[in-house]
């Protein structure tokens, strides 16, 4: 008899402005879209991604919570309903030196029109909360282009620091981490 796969529901997670829920087949179009505009994709791939890449990267998410019980959230205004962006964390077994290890990676990408709101920052609390409790204050890493400095203020300003600069997929990238957090009884 083979083994069953783990399977972790994606929890739902509310803000203020925003609700952070699984994704849907309905969200390709307008993630889609994101990955054409080159505010949104500069620090990220450098160039536009196809419709089968988005959903690939889409599939790749939900896989991240059967098979890991963590993944990234859909970000989800709440005064419009529509898909803004993603933010979670990841385990991508990435070959890079210095390696990350078994550390869990947060990342954020909002769409370009949203920039500015302070959503990321309200997205990434109610992560980086669901993450202290979920990995019990362990260690966890962020990996970013060293020019993308909007993403640097918000990681620095939820513990993260520098901890090595690199060179990931021929392209600069910059590690920084957050040490591990006290667990409260």
């Amino acid at each position: 008899m083979p083994t069953p796969a783990p399977h972790h529901p994606v929890p739902v997670l509310e803000t203020a402005r925003l609700w952070l829920r699984g994704y849907s087949p309905a969200d390709l179009p307008a993630f889609l879209a994101m990955f054409q505009q080159p505010d949104f994709y500069r620090y990220l791939t450098g160039k536009p991604m196809s419709e089968e890449d988005c959903w690939s990267t889409l599939m790749r998410s939900a896989g991240h919570w059967t098979l890991r019980g963590y993944g990234f959230w859909a970000v989800e205004e709440k005064a419009t309903g529509r898909f803004i962006g993603s933010v979670g964390f990841v385990d991508r077994k990435r070959t890079i030196e210095p390696a990350i290890g078994e550390a869990p990676e947060i990342g954020w990408v909002l769409d370009a029109a949203t920039h500015g709101r302070g959503y990321a920052t309200e997205a990434v609390r109610a992560v980086q909360a669901w993450g202290d409790a979920h990995f019990r204050g362990a260690r966890t890493v962020c990996l970013m282009h060293p020019d993308n400095g909007a993403s640097r203020r918000i990681a620095e300003k939820f513990g993260y620091r520098e901890y090595a600069r690199t060179t990931y997929h021929d392209e600069p990238a910059v590690l920084l981490e957050r040490l591990a957090q006290p667990t409260r009884p």
